[in-house]
């Protein structure tokens, strides 16, 4: 029992944590946040910061987790929410509703702004691939199933449109008119896209 309540103390904890740690990232960047903030805002010690995510980067690197799954989370259902038999729809879905979430502020600002600079290029794209990449795959395995397009090596192919694709989220999140970027690289993507399928 005493156990349990520990475990439900420390569960707690690291949801308070994470709370605050994804408002204030998201409000004032992860350089303009400091411990004492984040430990004050959600109404516990430093030492419990250390005790479970070890620092400040620690606690940024569980929330970027919780955000990307959640994206990918949203991706997912946006492509559920199609045709089954329509694959070119359902990849037009799924990159419209990734692109659209690039623009939210809380996105745009831990995910794409800092998330890059905090791990590191090789560690963002890790990242990014750990959660993109099967949805991707899995919507090429489709496609070449279904005969639209070439059969190709497809882990290949993902990993290079997931290159694709973490560089128009970049795009949309530096851009000074966030709304038009989102168009222009969704239409850009697709091009690139029906650049695969077969003719006739």
């Amino acid at each position: 029992m005493q156990r349990r309540s520990q475990e439900d103390r420390s569960r707690t904890t690291r949801a308070a944590l994470e709370q605050a740690g994804r408002s204030l990232f998201a409000e004032r960047g992860f350089a303009g946040t400091s411990a004492e903030q984040l430990v004050a805002a959600a109404g516990v010690t430093r030492g419990a910061l250390h005790h479970h995510y070890g620092d400040k980067r620690g606690l940024f690197l569980a929330v970027l987790e919780q955000l990307e799954g959640e994206i990918t989370a949203e991706v997912q259902r946006a492509l559920d929410a199609t045709d089954p038999g329509d694959i070119l729809a359902g990849m037009t879905a799924g990159l419209a509703c990734f692109l659209e979430i690039c623009a939210r502020p809380e996105v745009l600002r831990i995910a794409l702004t800092d998330a890059p600079t905090v791990l590191g290029w090789q560690a963002w794209r890790e990242l990014e691939a750990r959660h993109g990449l099967g949805l991707i795959t899995d919507q090429l395995d489709r496609a070449t199933s279904a005969g639209l397009i070439a059969t190709v090596p497809v882990p290949v192919l993902a990993q290079l449109l997931l290159s694709a694709i973490a560089e128009a989220s970049l795009i949309v999140a530096h851009a000074e008119d966030p709304a038009r970027a989102r168009l222009e690289t969704q239409q850009s993507l697709l091009l690139l896209i029906a650049g695969l399928l077969r003719q006739g």
